[in-house]
């Protein structure tokens, strides 16, 4: 597994704005930004999330403005993927840029419910369920998106070549 970690559960059409409002878009240091987090949806987020959890979300996750620090803030807090019905295109993109691994499951996402314990496998576009025991299977990352996540972004990734 390349991920495990207990999971932060969101709905729906979850947009940019929301993951990180506009308002705070001023704030250039990155960990100080993450302290806003999804805080419109969710005011004990930033404060409570834990590296290495997991976020759980229904479909169009990252809709809205093209904004890169929507994906940034997700990273910044600690959070180490994001499993999905399915993303905009341009958050899943910009994700995979900053280093931020993202898989989608399709409707299977509705199962998997807040508090779980989860297992990512990105190279096999598996999530295991470790509270419920159930697996599911996603879209697998091809090989260079894979490696351009863990080497932590699409800039690390060109530097190390």
């Amino acid at each position: 597994m390349d991920y495990q970690g207990t999971i932060w559960r969101y709905g729906d059409n979850v947009d940019t704005d929301v993951i990180i409002p506009a308002r705070y878009l001023a704030i250039a240091d990155m960990e100080e930004l993450a302290t806003h987090a999804m805080e419109d949806i969710d005011t004990t987020f930033a404060q409570k999330v834990k590296p290495g959890q997991i976020m759980v979300a229904g479909k169009n996750f990252g809709c809205g403005s093209s904004r890169e620090h929507a994906p940034a803030v997700i990273k910044a807090s600690g959070i180490s993927c994001i499993v999905a019905d399915s993303f905009a295109r341009i958050f899943f993109r910009n994700a995979i840029n900053i280093g931020l691994s993202v898989i989608e499951i399709g409707e299977a996402v509705k199962e998997i419910k807040a508090g779980h314990e989860v297992g990512v496998d990105l190279g096999k576009g598996l999530v295991y369920d470790l509270t419920t025991g159930k697996t599911y299977q996603g879209t697998a990352l091809p090989p260079f998106i894979q490696a351009i996540a863990k080497a932590g972004g699409l800039v690390n990734f060109a530097k190390s070549r």
